[in-house]
């Protein structure tokens, strides 16, 4: 053998030798999130642990290993027509916040379990996509949307001056859904009607929690469901690292920047 081909497998060996522990750890985070985690938020997490690696060779090893995030949407339609007064577009699609609780997100999403459903209503803070409160119901009531704001109230007590955007719906279309909102002081938002860009951030989460939650389970009844949920929100606020949030969780982004 040559000693060029020679030098030339053996640094080749040694490459793939470089890389065991490195696909070890990747596949240990794919699997710790529940095959949720993409290349780039498992280069993140590399990252935080003090392991220093391209986003293309993370891309390169997960894809000789068969590790790949899902993603899918399904989405939910509350809209009946003008049941109400329409509010607004405050927003115009200007999703970005500079502090916490300025901004807030809300919608209506249909959960399929077997052959029931449920729904659920989220509230979500725009400077972090944290999950401020939600509630899960049978049906899709204005008693749902109002338990969401009252739990909501509860945790956060100074509003005043909060936007909330949410779709035309005809919950938030409601009379008493927006004496609530002006009795607290905070200013509502609507997306134009049937444009749901309007409330991408809102359709992002769904979507994020369908693909990770209710896809990856096989769920027997709407209470085991809202038990996973309840552990899902935890893991999603305070674990689950983001791009956009230079490799931190909503709740980890948020204390970062109020202690800076």
């Amino acid at each position: 053998m040559a000693r060029s081909t020679f030098y030339y497998y053996r640094s080749r060996f040694l490459q793939e030798d470089k890389y065991k522990h490195l696909r070890g750890r990747i596949a240990n985070l794919y699997h710790q999130h529940k095959g949720c985690y993409g290349y780039r938020r498992i280069t993140l997490s590399l990252h935080n642990e003090g392991i220093t690696i391209n986003h293309k060779t993370v891309e390169r090893l997960m894809r000789e290993m068969g590790l790949k995030a899902q993603v899918r949407k399904v989405r939910y339609r509350s809209y009946k027509g003008e049941v109400g007064k329409i509010a607004p577009n405050l927003l115009q699609r200007n999703f970005k916040s500079d502090a916490p609780n300025r901004k807030w997100a809300t919608d209506v999403t249909q959960i399929a379990i077997g052959n029931q459903k449920c729904y659920l209503s989220p509230i979500l803070d725009m400077y972090n996509g944290e999950i401020i409160t939600y509630t899960v119901s049978l049906h899709p009531n204005l008693p749902m949307v109002i338990s969401m704001l009252n739990k909501a109230f509860k945790k956060i007590e100074n509003t005043q001056g909060i936007i909330l955007h949410s779709d035309q719906g005809w919950h938030y279309q409601h009379d008493c859904y927006r004496r609530l909102l002006h009795e607290k002081g905070i200013m509502q938002s609507m997306s134009r009607k049937g444009n749901c860009l309007d409330n991408a951030m809102m359709e992002n989460f769904f979507g994020i929690l369908k693909s990770e939650l209710l896809y990856l389970q096989n769920f027997k009844s709407i209470e085991e469901f809202s038990r996973e949920l309840k552990y899902y929100i935890e893991y999603y606020n305070n674990e689950r690292i983001k791009v956009k949030l230079k490799g931190m969780s909503p709740v980890k982004y948020r204390t970062h920047s109020l202690q800076n």
